[in-house]
Protein backbone atom coordinates (compact mmCIF):
# COMPACT_ATOMS: atom_id res chain seq x y z
CA UNK A 1 0.00 0.00 0.00
CA UNK A 2 2.87 2.39 0.78
CA UNK A 3 6.01 2.76 -1.34
CA UNK A 4 8.74 5.30 -0.55
CA UNK A 5 11.66 6.11 -2.85
CA UNK A 6 14.59 8.19 -1.59
CA UNK A 7 16.32 10.71 -3.86
CA UNK A 8 19.72 12.02 -2.81
CA UNK A 9 20.64 15.63 -3.59
CA UNK A 10 22.67 16.24 -6.76
CA UNK A 11 25.17 19.08 -7.05
CA UNK A 12 25.46 21.09 -10.29
CA UNK A 13 28.94 19.81 -11.17
CA UNK A 14 27.77 16.19 -11.07
CA UNK A 15 24.60 17.08 -12.98
CA UNK A 16 26.75 18.24 -15.90
CA UNK A 17 28.05 14.68 -16.33
CA UNK A 18 24.65 12.97 -16.50
CA UNK A 19 23.22 11.55 -19.70
CA UNK A 20 19.48 11.39 -20.45
CA UNK A 21 18.85 8.30 -18.33
CA UNK A 22 20.85 9.79 -15.46
CA UNK A 23 18.90 13.05 -15.54
CA UNK A 24 15.60 11.17 -15.55
CA UNK A 25 16.72 8.92 -12.70
CA UNK A 26 17.56 11.84 -10.41
CA UNK A 27 15.07 14.55 -11.38
CA UNK A 28 11.98 12.97 -13.00
CA UNK A 29 9.10 11.74 -10.82
CA UNK A 30 7.11 8.95 -12.47
CA UNK A 31 4.42 6.40 -11.59
CA UNK A 32 3.23 8.21 -8.48
CA UNK A 33 -0.47 7.52 -9.13
CA UNK A 34 -1.49 3.87 -8.92
CA UNK A 35 -4.92 2.75 -7.77
CA UNK A 36 -4.90 1.27 -4.29
CA UNK A 37 -1.51 2.68 -3.36
CA UNK A 38 0.29 5.62 -1.78
CA UNK A 39 3.62 6.30 -3.52
CA UNK A 40 6.03 8.85 -2.11
CA UNK A 41 9.40 10.27 -3.15
CA UNK A 42 11.47 11.43 -0.17
CA UNK A 43 14.06 13.94 -1.37
CA UNK A 44 17.12 15.41 0.30
CA UNK A 45 16.23 18.84 -1.12
CA UNK A 46 14.98 20.49 2.08
CA UNK A 47 13.60 17.04 3.05
CA UNK A 48 10.74 17.67 0.63
CA UNK A 49 8.33 14.83 -0.16
CA UNK A 50 6.06 14.48 -3.18
CA UNK A 51 3.78 11.62 -4.12
CA UNK A 52 0.34 10.37 -4.97
CA UNK A 53 -2.55 8.55 -3.29
CA UNK A 54 -5.29 6.90 -5.37
CA UNK A 55 -7.74 5.13 -3.04
CA UNK A 56 -10.09 3.58 -5.60
CA UNK A 57 -12.53 1.19 -3.92
CA UNK A 58 -10.85 1.16 -0.50
CA UNK A 59 -9.58 4.04 1.68
CA UNK A 60 -5.84 4.49 2.07
CA UNK A 61 -4.19 5.70 5.27
CA UNK A 62 -0.83 7.43 5.51
CA UNK A 63 0.60 7.31 9.00
CA UNK A 64 4.04 5.92 9.82
CA UNK A 65 6.76 6.45 7.22
CA UNK A 66 10.02 4.77 8.15
CA UNK A 67 12.17 7.42 6.44
CA UNK A 68 11.14 10.16 8.92
CA UNK A 69 11.75 8.05 12.06
CA UNK A 70 8.73 9.62 13.76
CA UNK A 71 5.66 7.76 15.09
CA UNK A 72 3.46 9.49 12.50
CA UNK A 73 4.48 11.13 9.22
CA UNK A 74 3.07 14.55 10.16
CA UNK A 75 4.48 14.69 13.70
CA UNK A 76 7.12 17.20 12.56
CA UNK A 77 5.82 18.01 9.08
CA UNK A 78 3.14 19.97 7.23
CA UNK A 79 1.37 18.79 4.11
CA UNK A 80 -0.35 20.19 1.04
CA UNK A 81 -2.75 17.94 -0.90
CA UNK A 82 -4.16 18.73 -4.35
CA UNK A 83 -6.96 16.67 -5.85
CA UNK A 84 -6.37 16.23 -9.60
CA UNK A 85 -9.11 13.63 -10.03
CA UNK A 86 -12.81 13.23 -9.29
CA UNK A 87 -14.34 14.27 -5.96
CA UNK A 88 -12.77 12.57 -2.97
CA UNK A 89 -12.31 12.93 0.76
CA UNK A 90 -9.40 13.34 3.15
CA UNK A 91 -9.73 12.69 6.87
CA UNK A 92 -7.14 13.96 9.37
CA UNK A 93 -7.12 15.28 12.92
CA UNK A 94 -10.70 14.13 13.50
CA UNK A 95 -12.08 16.14 10.55
CA UNK A 96 -13.24 15.03 7.11
CA UNK A 97 -12.72 17.27 4.08
CA UNK A 98 -14.32 16.90 0.65
CA UNK A 99 -11.97 17.86 -2.17
CA UNK A 100 -13.27 18.49 -5.66
CA UNK A 101 -10.90 18.61 -8.61
CA UNK A 102 -8.49 21.51 -8.14
CA UNK A 103 -9.10 21.95 -4.40
CA UNK A 104 -6.15 22.10 -1.99
CA UNK A 105 -6.00 20.92 1.62
CA UNK A 106 -3.35 22.12 4.06
CA UNK A 107 -2.57 19.97 7.10
CA UNK A 108 -0.35 21.26 9.89
CA UNK A 109 2.18 19.41 12.01
CA UNK A 110 0.60 17.01 14.47
CA UNK A 111 -2.42 16.20 12.30
CA UNK A 112 -1.88 12.47 12.78
CA UNK A 113 -2.87 9.79 10.31
CA UNK A 114 -4.26 10.94 6.95
CA UNK A 115 -6.92 8.84 5.19
CA UNK A 116 -7.80 9.21 1.50
CA UNK A 117 -11.06 7.92 0.03
CA UNK A 118 -13.41 8.33 -2.91
CA UNK A 119 -12.61 9.02 -6.55
CA UNK A 120 -9.79 11.47 -5.98
CA UNK A 121 -6.27 11.36 -7.36
CA UNK A 122 -4.43 13.09 -4.55
CA UNK A 123 -1.08 14.77 -5.14
CA UNK A 124 0.87 14.98 -1.87
CA UNK A 125 3.56 17.51 -0.94
CA UNK A 126 5.20 17.75 2.48
CA UNK A 127 8.14 19.39 4.23
CA UNK A 128 9.40 19.81 7.81
CA UNK A 129 7.50 22.26 10.04
CA UNK A 130 8.67 24.05 13.16
CA UNK A 131 5.19 24.52 14.66
CA UNK A 132 1.62 23.38 14.24
CA UNK A 133 -0.79 25.52 12.23
CA UNK A 134 -4.53 25.02 11.62
CA UNK A 135 -5.73 22.80 8.79
CA UNK A 136 -7.51 24.56 5.96
CA UNK A 137 -9.39 23.49 2.84
CA UNK A 138 -8.93 26.03 0.04
CA UNK A 139 -11.20 25.81 -3.00
CA UNK A 140 -10.19 27.17 -6.38
CA UNK A 141 -12.49 30.17 -5.88
CA UNK A 142 -10.73 31.00 -2.59
CA UNK A 143 -7.25 31.01 -4.13
CA UNK A 144 -5.41 34.17 -5.12
CA UNK A 145 -5.62 34.43 -8.92
CA UNK A 146 -2.85 36.17 -10.85
CA UNK A 147 -2.80 36.70 -14.62
CA UNK A 148 0.61 36.75 -16.30
CA UNK A 149 2.21 36.65 -19.74
CA UNK A 150 0.80 37.48 -23.16
CA UNK A 151 -0.37 35.73 -26.30
CA UNK A 152 2.39 37.45 -28.27
CA UNK A 153 5.03 35.64 -26.20
CA UNK A 154 3.07 32.35 -26.03
CA UNK A 155 3.00 32.39 -22.22
CA UNK A 156 -0.39 33.78 -21.25
CA UNK A 157 -1.30 31.95 -18.07
CA UNK A 158 -3.30 32.01 -14.86
CA UNK A 159 -1.58 31.39 -11.54
CA UNK A 160 -3.71 30.19 -8.62
CA UNK A 161 -1.96 30.64 -5.27
CA UNK A 162 -3.24 28.42 -2.44
CA UNK A 163 -0.70 27.76 0.33
CA UNK A 164 0.75 31.22 0.04
CA UNK A 165 1.29 34.21 2.36
CA UNK A 166 -1.47 36.16 0.56
CA UNK A 167 -3.96 33.36 1.27
CA UNK A 168 -2.94 31.56 4.47
CA UNK A 169 -0.05 30.94 6.85
CA UNK A 170 2.30 27.96 6.66
CA UNK A 171 5.73 27.18 8.08
CA UNK A 172 7.70 26.82 4.86
CA UNK A 173 5.44 25.14 2.31
CA UNK A 174 4.29 27.29 -0.62
CA UNK A 175 1.98 25.77 -3.25
CA UNK A 176 -0.24 26.64 -6.17
CA UNK A 177 -0.78 25.79 -9.80
CA UNK A 178 -0.50 27.46 -13.17
CA UNK A 179 -2.73 26.89 -16.21
CA UNK A 180 -1.71 27.87 -19.72
CA UNK A 181 -4.36 29.54 -21.90
CA UNK A 182 -5.21 28.21 -25.35
CA UNK A 183 -2.41 28.93 -27.79
CA UNK A 184 0.21 29.50 -25.10
CA UNK A 185 2.87 26.89 -24.45
CA UNK A 186 5.64 28.44 -22.32
CA UNK A 187 5.55 28.32 -18.52
CA UNK A 188 7.73 30.31 -16.14
CA UNK A 189 9.28 32.53 -18.82
CA UNK A 190 11.51 34.37 -18.15
CA UNK A 191 13.05 31.58 -16.14
CA UNK A 192 14.50 31.99 -12.69
CA UNK A 193 16.34 30.33 -9.84
CA UNK A 194 15.90 30.81 -6.10
CA UNK A 195 18.90 29.60 -4.14
CA UNK A 196 16.92 29.90 -0.90
CA UNK A 197 14.31 27.31 -1.89
CA UNK A 198 13.91 24.08 -3.83
CA UNK A 199 10.85 23.48 -6.02
CA UNK A 200 8.88 20.58 -7.45
CA UNK A 201 6.53 20.54 -10.43
CA UNK A 202 3.69 18.15 -11.29
CA UNK A 203 2.26 18.36 -14.81
CA UNK A 204 -1.33 17.21 -15.35
CA UNK A 205 -4.39 17.77 -17.53
CA UNK A 206 -2.50 16.53 -20.60
CA UNK A 207 -3.66 13.96 -23.14
CA UNK A 208 -1.81 10.69 -23.58
CA UNK A 209 0.26 11.78 -26.58
CA UNK A 210 1.26 15.22 -25.26
CA UNK A 211 4.56 16.05 -23.62
CA UNK A 212 6.14 19.00 -21.85
CA UNK A 213 9.75 19.88 -22.57
CA UNK A 214 10.89 20.78 -19.06
CA UNK A 215 14.07 22.86 -18.90
CA UNK A 216 16.42 22.55 -15.95
CA UNK A 217 20.10 22.95 -15.06
CA UNK A 218 22.28 25.95 -14.42
CA UNK A 219 21.51 28.99 -16.58
CA UNK A 220 24.75 28.48 -18.54
CA UNK A 221 24.44 24.67 -18.55
CA UNK A 222 20.81 23.88 -19.31
CA UNK A 223 19.40 20.36 -19.56
CA UNK A 224 15.93 19.04 -20.34
CA UNK A 225 13.37 16.36 -19.54
CA UNK A 226 10.43 15.24 -21.68
CA UNK A 227 7.54 14.81 -19.24
CA UNK A 228 4.12 13.21 -19.73
CA UNK A 229 0.82 13.55 -17.88
CA UNK A 230 0.91 13.17 -14.08
CA UNK A 231 4.70 13.17 -13.97
CA UNK A 232 6.83 15.61 -12.02
CA UNK A 233 10.22 17.28 -11.93
CA UNK A 234 12.44 17.94 -8.93
CA UNK A 235 14.19 21.30 -9.16
CA UNK A 236 17.23 21.89 -6.92
CA UNK A 237 17.91 25.44 -5.68
CA UNK A 238 20.65 25.90 -8.30
CA UNK A 239 18.46 24.91 -11.25
CA UNK A 240 16.19 26.87 -13.54
CA UNK A 241 12.68 25.51 -14.14
CA UNK A 242 10.78 26.40 -17.28
CA UNK A 243 8.98 24.45 -19.95
CA UNK A 244 7.00 24.34 -23.17
CA UNK A 245 4.15 21.93 -23.77
CA UNK A 246 2.13 20.39 -26.57
CA UNK A 247 -1.53 21.27 -26.10
CA UNK A 248 -3.13 22.43 -22.86
CA UNK A 249 -1.66 21.58 -19.48
CA UNK A 250 -1.51 22.68 -15.85
CA UNK A 251 1.39 22.34 -13.47
CA UNK A 252 1.43 22.34 -9.68
CA UNK A 253 4.40 24.14 -8.15
CA UNK A 254 5.44 23.57 -4.57
CA UNK A 255 8.42 24.95 -2.68
CA UNK A 256 10.21 24.76 0.65
CA UNK A 257 13.31 26.40 2.08
CA UNK A 258 14.45 29.43 4.02
CA UNK A 259 11.42 31.64 3.41
CA UNK A 260 7.89 31.80 1.99
CA UNK A 261 8.48 34.90 -0.15
CA UNK A 262 7.04 33.92 -3.53
CA UNK A 263 8.78 36.85 -5.24
CA UNK A 264 12.23 35.92 -3.91
CA UNK A 265 13.76 34.78 -7.21
CA UNK A 266 16.58 35.68 -9.55
CA UNK A 267 15.32 36.05 -13.12
CA UNK A 268 17.29 34.81 -16.11
CA UNK A 269 16.24 36.23 -19.45
CA UNK A 270 16.10 33.88 -22.48
CA UNK A 271 19.05 35.70 -24.09
CA UNK A 272 21.21 34.72 -21.10
CA UNK A 273 20.41 30.99 -21.22
CA UNK A 274 22.76 28.49 -22.84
Amino acid sequence: MLTVETRQAVNPEYAKTLDTSGLRKHFLAQEMFKTGEIRLIYTHYDRFVIGGAVPGEKPLTLNKVEETKTPSFLDRREMGIVNIGEAGAVTAGGHAYTLNRGDVLYLGAGSGAVTFSGGGRFYITSCPAHRSLPARLITASESKEVKMGASETSNKRTINQFIHPLVMESCQLVLGYTTLEDGSVWNTIPSHIHDRRMEAYLYFGMDEKSRVLHLMGEPQETRHLFISNEEGALSPPWSIHSGAGIGSYTFIWAMAGDNVDYTDMDFIQPKDLK
